[in-house]
């Protein structure tokens, strides 16, 4: 379903990265509370993970990136 453009060095950043923003938000940035920092903040963690998870981002597939390789 999804094509792998992500190489494993992306998909591990992404991961990071996401899941360091999820507990952000949840933590600092007051997604709880409905802050708009941490509704965004969540949002992209979220995403991040997603793409990490599925090694494919669609944005690289937009602009005719792929890491993969």
């Amino acid at each position: 379903m999804f094509t792998k453009n992500e190489s494993p060095v992306d998909r591990v950043v992404r991961g990071v990265l996401g899941a360091g923003l999820l507990v952000a938000a949840f933590a600092g940035f007051g997604v709880t509370s409905a802050k708009p920092l941490g509704i965004v903040a969540a949002l992209i963690g979220v995403v991040l993970l997603f793409t990490a998870a599925t090694g494919s981002c669609l944005l690289y597939r937009l602009v005719g990136l792929d890491t993969s390789k």
